[in-house]
């Protein structure tokens, strides 16, 4: 009997904690459901490529940093949807059409080829001011969690080239919209 009646004041007990520690919770001010950032799965890491049309002018190179990707986005102002692209991982980046090695820091490179000049041929001036070898001007990366390094390739028959290096090879999407291109790179394959 003594065993029965320890058992229920053990269970009292318990339940008493139980119901005060409830109360003191629902007692606590409320915050509201915290939101989970939900990152993006599924992008893979091989060669993407977009359409092959269009030949306007990069004006500009941005990049941002999200809570699951950085982002670097290419300015065709007049490109329409129709802006051709093409990026994938190199061991390597080489400035076409020279073969010239061009040393990008980071874990791993994307070769990113955007289907726009950057240098106005008629006007006889450059529409982005990168220079073959240089980080790209304008653009900081420096504390990034994914990207590590910028670098023009120059452009070539109708194509911008730009190496980005990134602190290991994940995946990464590419979006095509009206005037510009985005490149995303997650900050890990599983997040």
């Amino acid at each position: 009997m003594r065993r029965v009646r320890a058992a229920v004041a053990v269970l009292a007990l318990a339940g008493a904690t139980l119901g005060t520690a409830a109360t003191t919770a629902g007692a606590a001010p409320a915050e509201g459901p915290r939101a989970t950032a939900t990152c993006p799965t599924g992008w893979g890491s091989g060669a993407k490529g977009g359409a092959t049309m269009g030949a306007d002018h990069l004006e500009n190179v941005r990049t941002g940093q999200h809570e699951c990707y950085d982002r670097i986005v290419f300015d065709v102002p007049g490109g329409g949807d129709q802006i051709g692209y093409h990026v994938q991982y190199v061991d390597r980046f080489y400035a076409d059409p020279t073969g010239e090695y061009i040393p990008v820091a980071g874990g791993a490179i994307l070769d990113i080829r955007i289907g726009a000049w950057s240098y106005d041929l008629e006007a006889g001036a450059p529409t982005y001011p990168g220079q073959v070898g240089k980080a790209l001007p304008g653009v900081n990366v420096s504390g990034y969690d994914t990207f590590r390094d910028t670098r023009f390739g120059g452009t070539f028959e109708g194509q911008t080239q730009v190496g980005l290096g990134v602190r290991a090879r994940l995946p990464f999407r590419v979006t095509q919209l009206d005037g510009r291109i985005v490149v995303d790179v997650a900050h890990s394959w599983t997040s």
